[in-house]
């Protein structure tokens, strides 16, 4: 299964670096809110653990800055702070599929040549059985329109050094 593309759609989001860490699977968040954790690896390790099987759901987003950006927008987004986000690429793995935060980095530079946060779910399986791709597609582009709308509490957040980050709406 390969990354798919999504139009690039208009940012909306600001980001800033801080800590959280959330999920579309009940279990997984009920898991994630009680346990202090600082990278996707960490985060990885826990959803394999999972009495149900998991599916992430990884979109990839580039920052940017808007055209209409006020001098002192600009001069915040060249420190590292700021900006907006679009979400570029998309793409569902088992935890099993992605060997370590390393390994997928690896792999999303031959779909995307650069990327700046990752926002990750999971879905749980039922009875044992993992959801499938299909299942997956609906909730990613769920998960597009929520990073387009700035709607990003909800997911985990990670940046390009495999740390989880807080991204701040501003």
């Amino acid at each position: 299964q390969s990354f798919s593309s999504w139009p690039r759609p208009r940012p909306s989001v600001r980001a800033r670096s801080i800590l959280i860490v959330s999920s579309y699977s009940p279990n997984l968040r009920n898991f994630l809110e009680k346990i202090s954790m600082q990278t996707f690896d960490e985060f990885l390790a826990v959803a394999r653990q999972q009495p149900e099987p998991q599916r992430l759901l990884l979109v990839f987003a580039k920052a940017g800055i808007e055209a209409d950006a006020t001098p002192a927008e600009r001069a915040a987004f060249e420190r590292g702070e700021g900006g907006v986000l679009s979400p570029a690429v998309c793409v569902d793995r088992l935890p099993e599929e992605v060997g370590s935060f390393g390994s997928l980095l690896e792999e999303s530079t031959q779909a995307i040549e650069h990327w700046d946060i990752l926002f990750v779910a999971t879905m749980d399986g039922r009875g044992g059985h993992v959801p499938n791709s299909d299942e997956a597609v609906q909730p990613l582009r769920m998960m597009v329109e929520q990073i387009k709308g700035g709607r990003v509490s909800q997911l985990l957040a990670v940046d390009r050094s495999g740390s989880l980050v807080m991204l701040d709406r501003s």
